[in-house]
């Protein structure tokens, strides 16, 4: 596919776009009426139409219900979805709204109700048209808030979310593609003000976006780290998955796959290196606890403390300790370490 920032995508270029979602017996296109989304839908659309067989492609739009123009933008999305011959609906975010995190609880909402359409109309991706320059920034962000390999990695081409595959065909396509393929197809888009809100992080960062290009960090440069950070991320989890296996075997766990808890024994956990075993601390935390997804730098806390447990019995002192963390219970007694579901809560007044 050309790669010339204001190049045209072609159908061709589509048909390499979308040829791993061709099975897919229906596909849910998220379209908020802005350039990106209106060009995942109108060359979806021209994809499908050169199928003998495909998927059935159902426009979404969500109204996060935070600007006027929102709904005037909606209807303007169903139309062109019928003249494309798409059925369209659109689904609200009701209800009160945070004063604080508006943008994470927005995308949290619209993902949700995506995931809910997907599961009503039978479909099995959600597609979204993040860019490559949505990429590049999702990777700054991640960068300021010092996320580890995983997060660097950025956004992935498909994962999981709500129980649908999230689809990103875009992510090798820049911004500037997309607007030069709707103007030639004559067909309009929205502008949401929010993108230029310098109130919010991405558009802070989108304004940086030309300083750093001219020290060479620009979106494809970035997004080239990103793709190595994911390489190199895949491989730290298939050696984790050989821990997990190397542990059972030398007697931290009947199985790795055990549903009460799980179990490590410390001497053998304690050689393996500091990476992997962050990685199998947020395991069995995420999978044991019951107040969602642990934080990277509490499970960092967590293993220098047992650490420090450890070498209490080297030193031939105690060696215990007992503390939560997402709702996980972590122990360390008799030089094994166990993670479990923590007690519920007790509230005031029980």
């Amino acid at each position: 596919m050309p790669d010339s920032e204001h190049s045209v995508i072609s159908a061709q270029d589509a048909k390499r776009l979308f040829a791993a979602l061709r099975a897919a017996p229906a596909l849910v296109l998220a379209v908020s009426g802005g350039p990106d989304s209106t060009a995942l839908m109108w060359l979806a659309a021209r994809w499908r139409r050169n199928l003998a067989h495909g998927p059935r492609l159902i426009a979404v739009t969500i109204d996060h219900g935070l600007r006027a123009e929102a709904a005037r933008e909606a209807r303007d999305v169903k139309r062109l979805a019928q003249s494309l011959g798409l059925p369209h609906r659109t689904m609200r975010w009701r209800g009160a709204k945070p004063k604080t995190g508006l943008p994470a609880a927005a995308r949290a909402a619209r993902y949700k109700l995506l995931a809910e359409a997907a599961r009503t109309s039978g479909a099995t991706h959600i597609l979204t048209a993040h860019t490559r320059d949505d990429q590049a920034e999702t990777l700054l962000m991640r960068m300021l808030r010092g996320s580890g390999i995983a997060g660097l990695a950025a956004m992935a081409s498909q994962s999981e979310r709500e129980g649908v595959l999230l689809a990103r065909p875009f992510l090798g396509v820049s911004k500037s593609q997309l607007v030069a393929t709707l103007k030639k197809a004559k067909i309009g888009f929205a502008e949401d003000p929010t993108n230029r809100d310098l109130n919010f992080t991405r558009p802070r960062l989108r304004a940086l976006m030309p300083a750093l290009a001219a020290e060479g960090g620009d979106a494809r440069t970035l997004v080239r780290l990103a793709s190595r950070l994911a390489r190199a991320n895949a491989a730290v989890e298939v050696l984790a998955d050989g821990a997990e296996r190397y542990l059972a075997l030398a007697g931290g766990a009947a199985s790795p796959a055990r549903l009460d808890a799980r179990v490590f024994d410390f001497a053998a956990f304690a050689g393996l290196p500091e990476e992997v075993r962050i990685r199998l601390l947020q395991r069995a935390i995420d999978r044991f606890g019951h107040e969602g997804p642990a934080e990277l730098g509490k499970i960092e806390g967590l293993l220098l403390a047992l650490d420090q447990a450890g070498a209490r019995q080297s030193g031939k002192g105690r060696f215990s300790l007992k503390q939560t963390l997402a709702g996980a219970l972590i122990s360390l007694v008799g030089g094994r370490i166990r993670v479990e579901p923590a007690p519920p809560r007790r509230r005031r007044g029980d």
